[in-house]
Order: C-alpha cells, then structure tokens, then sequence
C-alpha cells in the first residue's frame, strides 16, 4: 500500500500543473488564475521540501515538491508573460532564493516555517477561491489540476501515518485536502452556471 501511494502520487504530481499549463496556453490568458494563489502556494511548497530534507526525512516522502515546484515556476511564468509584467521575476527569484537559505540558519526557523507554511499554503488555496468568488467565473483554472492535488493530499496523508507521523506534516495535508475538494467543487460550480446561462 505504501508504495503504491508513493508511485502514484509521483506520478499524478509528474502530470499535475499540465492541465492548468495547456488552459492558459491555449487561451494565451491566465484569466481566473490567481497569481497571489500560486506565490503563495510555491512559498509553501519551497518551506516544505525545505523542512522534509533538513530533518533528513525518506526521499519517496518528498520527491514529487520538486516537480511541483519546477510546474509552478513555469506556470508562474506564463502567468506574467501573458500578464505583462515579467520584470517581476527577477525580484521573485532573489526573494524565494534568499528565503531557501535563510530557512534553515537555526532550527527554530525552519520549525516556525513549518507550522506558517501550513497557513501560506491555506492562504493561497483561499485567495484562488476568493478570485473564483469574485468573478463567478472559472476562467482557465483546471478543475482536474485541483482534483490531482486532492488525490496527492490524500496519499500523502496515508504516506505521512505510515513513515514519519510527523503531527505538523499530517495537520498540513488534511488542511489541504479539505481546501483543494473545495476550490475543485467551485470551479466545478461555476463551470456548471455558465454552461446554464
């Protein structure tokens, strides 16, 4: 069962950000994709894989983050191209780069991380829900890209029980679970509106 959930959320995750990348390359707009959503949510999984590797946890418990990690710069990529404002990447980078260091200076950053990492990623769930709330309109954002992280969020709730059982780890996939179901169920709700309207 264990590796089972190892191999198929590696391979959901090698996939994940696909469907959203072809959206907004075939509509050559990002509209309905939130990009405070995605800093938000790479600052989360960038703290995340930086925790999984300073405590020296399995590589099979955090090999898909730097896939995800590698989609979501090139989605965050797209999203400024199409957007017109690329000059912002170069900020980015020092910004997230600086950050990867300083994260592990002492033990109680990384921890403090740890735990803010859970509400930055909460957080970034919530602004592309808040985008979605306000448009009433899915635009280009993938449904299936959302069901995918659900389904990672899930195994990796059974993978987290079943090795480390870190109590910070397991509290940040449920979390997440919860709120990737959520904004799935609100794309789905404005997908559905408009195909009536």
């Amino acid at each position: 069962l264990l590796a089972l959930a190892h191999w198929s959320t590696w391979a959901v995750c090698a996939i994940i950000k696909l469907p959203q990348l072809a959206a907004v390359l075939a509509a050559r707009s990002a509209r309905g994709v939130s990009a405070g959503s995605l800093w938000l949510e790479l600052a989360g999984f960038l703290v995340f894989l930086r925790y999984q590797i300073y405590y020296g946890y399995p590589l099979q418990t955090y090999l898909e983050y730097p896939i995800i990690i590698a989609q979501d710069v090139i989605l965050l990529l797209f999203i400024l191209h199409f957007s017109g404002n690329m000059k912002q990447a170069l900020l980015y980078a020092v910004t997230f780069g600086g950050g990867w260091y300083m994260l592990t200076l002492r033990k109680w950053i990384i921890d403090l991380a740890m735990n803010l990492c859970t509400l930055i990623s909460a957080a970034s769930k919530l602004a592309q829900l808040r985008c979605l709330w306000q448009t009433k309109d899915a635009g280009q954002v993938s449904a299936l890209t959302w069901t995918m992280s659900a389904y990672t969020c899930a195994t990796r709730i059974v993978t987290t029980v079943m090795t480390t059982n870190d109590l910070a780890v397991l509290v940040r996939f449920i979390i997440m679970l919860i709120l990737n179901i959520w904004v799935t169920a609100t794309i789905l709700h404005y997908r559905k509106t408009k195909k009536t309207d």
